[in-house]
């Protein structure tokens, strides 16, 4: 996986309420293999991670989201946790930045409850994805084909359910950001 990504530079946002091991697990796959990484969230300084319902560790962003514009990233990984998704689909510059990426056709990794934003930026009708069960409905009103399996790709979107599938999402992450623009990536 060394080098795969030299050259490339991958967002990702988060913000309080973000499940710690689905941010961290990735993002030292997506730098293992060569890639800059960049923490965005809604503000910038510090914002709390959580090991399910518990406190974990504080994260520093390195730039608020507001400030932050796709052009400069060469793909997007939304971690899950409950309140982080939820936090960030109540945004406006959280789900411009998201809509963005999916509008230049760069791949995009989501995992867990993430999905949420990916419906509040309206890109994910007519997709295939994986979530959390409990997103399954939000996901169908929202135009998907929601199915339940490890690791679903769809044009450059990656997706995953939980914590248990992050091996394999970190993996199709680094290759479909290896790959660069899809030209089935798109904004609904």
């Amino acid at each position: 996986m060394a080098n795969e990504l030299t050259g490339k530079r991958i967002a990702f946002l988060a913000t309080d309420g973000v499940e710690q091991i689905e941010l961290t697990e990735p993002l030292r796959a997506v730098r293992e293999a060569g890639a800059e990484t960049e923490l965005i969230s809604l503000r910038s300084g510090e914002f709390q991670g959580f090991d399910h319902l518990d406190p974990a560790d504080r994260f520093t962003a390195d730039r608020a989201v507001a400030d932050a514009r796709p052009d400069d990233y060469d793909g997007l990984v939304l971690p899950g946790g409950v309140a982080n998704p939820d936090h960030l689909r109540t945004d406006a510059d959280a789900v411009a930045f998201v809509r963005g990426f999916f509008e230049q056709h760069k791949p995009v990794g989501v995992i867990c409850h993430g999905p949420w934003t990916l419906v509040e930026a309206d890109v994910v009708r007519g997709r295939t994805i994986t979530s959390w069960p409990s997103l399954r409905t939000d996901l169908r009103n929202a135009g998907a084909r929601w199915v339940d399996e490890q690791v679903v790709v769809d044009q450059g979107l990656v997706s995953s359910r939980k914590p248990d599938d992050i091996p394999a999402f970190s993996a199709k992450i680094v290759e479909e950001f290896a790959e660069g623009v899809h030209a089935g990536q798109r904004a609904a």
